[in-house]
C-alpha cells in the first residue's frame, strides 16, 4: 500500500519543512512554501528511480575518453550559443517569456535535423494539428519529423524508446507528470522528478534533450532552482515581444563557454540568425547628437559594437531620476558620484536616462567610460564624433582600469569604419592599427579633456 506524507517544499530551493510558513529558511524568498504530497512507499520509489542497487566504483586510468560528438543544428548563432553544436546525450533547458519564440526556433532546428536523423518533438501545451500548421505556416519541410502529444513521462520514455530519436524536443518541462507522485503538474515534486526521469533516459540511452520551461515575472525559470543543476545547458531567450531582434544567452554550459550570446530576428519566416550582430546595434548613417556614442561591449566569446544613449535634462523634482534601459542602474549612480568628485561635472540636479540600443543589456563593466562620455555630452549639448569608439572600466578614484580581449574590440571597430577610439592606456596595442586613431588615457579627467 502506498503511503503518502505531507510536506511542505519551497518553489524557488525545493527545500522541505514540517510546516508551513511564509518565508523559506533556505533561501529567503517569502510565499514560495506550497503543501506536497510525499510517496514512501519503496516499491514506489522504485518505479520512480530510487532502486537500491549498489554503485559500481570505477577508477579514473580505467575510464575510456571518447571524443564528445557535436551535432551542427545549421544555425551558427544557435550552434555558437550551446557551445559549437549540439552535444550526444547532453540535456538543454530554453526557458524563455510566452511568445519569445522558443517552441518557434526549436521546431525550425527539429525539421532541420529531422532529415538527417530520428527526431522526435513532444508537445504537451499543443495539439499536433497546431504544430503541423506553425510548420506549414513557417513553410517547413517537416514530414520526416515525428510527433506526441503526450503529458505523461512514462508513456513518452515507452514512445521514445521504440524510435529511439537522436534528439527530442519536451514543450513544455511543465506540462508533463509522472502517476506516481500525487500533485499537479508543474508543482516543485512533479517539476523535480519528471525531469530527473527525462534526464536519466537522456544519459542511458545518448539522447540530445531539449526541455522548454517557461519563466517567472522575475525572469527565473518556474521551478526548483535544482531543475537547472539537473541539466547540462541552462539558455535564456531574451527580447521584447514587440520588438524583431531576440537574444539567447547561455547561463550554464558544461560543453562551451557560459554567457555566450546568440543574435536572432524574429520573422515571417521564423526566428533567422544575425549573420553581423554589431550592425543591428548601431543606427545606420545616424547624424553626431549629443548623449550618443559607440562602444564595445564582450558577449561570451566576441566582441559587439553597441550604441549607448544618454538624455540629462533639467529636474524639477527633490530628488531627481536616475533611468537605465540595458545597464545597472545603481553602477550609473555611482559612475555620476565619480564624474562629479574627480571632474567637476555635478548632476545632483539633473534627471539622467541611459539607453542601450536594441533592447541589448550590458553586463560588464566596460561601459563605464562610454557612459560617462554620453553623460557629459549631453550635459554639455556637445555631439560627438559617429566614428568614435569608447570603452574602459572607470575605478572609484577616477582611474581607468583595462578590459579583457581589447584588442578583439579594437580590431571590431575597423571592421565597421571606425577611426578614433579612447581606450584605457593598458589597452593601447603595441603597434599601430591602420585607419585607426587611438588615444589611450589613465585617468577620467584625460578622457574627458580629449573630448570636451
Amino acid at each position: 500500500m502506498i503511503k503518502e506524507k505531507i510536506i511542505f517544499t519551497c518553489s524557488k530551493c525545493a527545500a522541505q519543512f514540517p510546516k508551513w510558513s511564509g518565508q523559506c529558511g533556505e533561501c529567503g524568498d517569502w510565499n514560495s512554501i506550497v503543501e506536497e504530497t510525499m510517496v514512501t512507499n519503496k516499491a514506489t520509489l522504485r518505479q520512480i528511480g530510487y532502486a537500491g542497487q549498489a554503485a559500481m566504483i570505477t577508477a579514473m586510468s580505467a575510464i575510456d575518453l571518447v571524443d564528445q560528438m557535436r551535432i551542427s543544428t545549421d544555425n551558427k548563432e544557435f550552434d555558437r550559443v550551446l557551445g559549437g553544436g549540439l552535444t550526444v546525450g547532453s540535456v538543454v533547458l530554453l526557458g524563455g517569456d510566452p511568445g519569445i519564440g522558443k517552441s518557434t526556433l526549436l521546431l525550425q532546428v527539429m525539421v532541420q535535423l529531422s532529415s538527417q536523423m530520428s527526431t522526435l518533438y513532444v508537445t504537451g501545451e499543443e495539439s499536433l494539428q497546431q504544430v503541423t500548421l506553425r510548420a506549414k505556416r513557417l513553410q517547413l519541410q517537416g514530414d520526416q519529423l515525428q510527433l506526441l502529444a503526450d503529458t505523461q513521462v512514462e508513456r513518452i520514455i515507452v514512445a521514445a524508446e521504440k524510435l529511439k530519436p537522436k534528439v527530442m524536443v519536451i514543450d513544455s518541462v511543465q506540462t508533463i507528470f509522472t502517476d506516481v507522485i500525487n500533485s499537479a503538474p508543474g508543482s516543485v515534486s512533479q517539476l523535480r522528478e519528471s525531469a530527473a526521469k527525462l534526464v536519466r533516459f537522456a544519459k542511458a540511452t545518448q539522447t540530445s534533450l531539449f526541455l522548454v520551461g517557461h519563466v517567472t515575472k522575475e525572469g527565473a525559470i518556474a521551478g526548483p532552482r535544482v531543475l537547472e543543476h539537473m541539466v547540462d545547458t541552462v539558455l535564456y531567450f531574451e527580447g521584447e515581444r514587440s520588438g524583431r531582434f531576440r537574444v539567447i544567452r547561455a547561463v550554464k554550459n558544461r560543453f562551451g563557454a557560459v554567457n555566450e550570446l546568440g543574435i536572432f530576428a524574429m520573422t515571417e519566416r521564423g526566428v533567422k540568425e544575425i549573420a553581423n550582430p554589431s550592425a543591428i546595434f548601431m543606427t545606420k548613417n545616424r547624424e553626431s547628437v549629443s548623449g550618443s556614442l559607440i562602444m564595445a561591449a564582450w558577449e561570451g566569446s566576441r566582441p559587439l559594437l553597441v550604441e549607448v544613449q544618454s538624455l540629462v535634462d533639467e529636474s524639477h523634482s527633490p530628488q531627481p531620476k536616475r533611468v537605465t534601459v540595458g545597464l545597472d542602474q545603481n553602477r550609473l549612480a555611482m559612475l555620476l558620484a565619480v564624474l562629479h568628485r574627480h571632474v567637476g561635472v555635478a548632476t545632483y540636479d539633473q534627471d539622467v536616462f541611459v539607453n542601450v540600443v536594441g533592447g541589448m543589456r550590458v553586463l560588464e563593466t566596460s561601459a563605464d567610460l562610454a557612459v560617462l562620455m554620453a553623460v557629459t555630452s549631453s550635459l554639455k549639448n556637445k555631439p560627438l564624433p559617429d566614428d568614435l569608439l569608447v570603452f574602459g572600466e572607470v575605478g572609484l578614484g577616477g582611474e581607468i582600469r583595462p578590459v579583457p580581449y581589447g584588442q578583439e574590440r579594437l580590431q571590431e571597430a575597423v571592421k565597421h569604419g571606425f577611426k578614433h577610439a579612447i581606450i584605457p592606456s593598458a589597452n593601447a596595442p603595441k603597434k599601430p592599427i591602420k585607419g585607426l586613431k587611438i588615444d589611450a588615457v589613465d585617468h577620467l579627467q584625460a578622457a574627458c579633456q580629449r573630448l570636451f
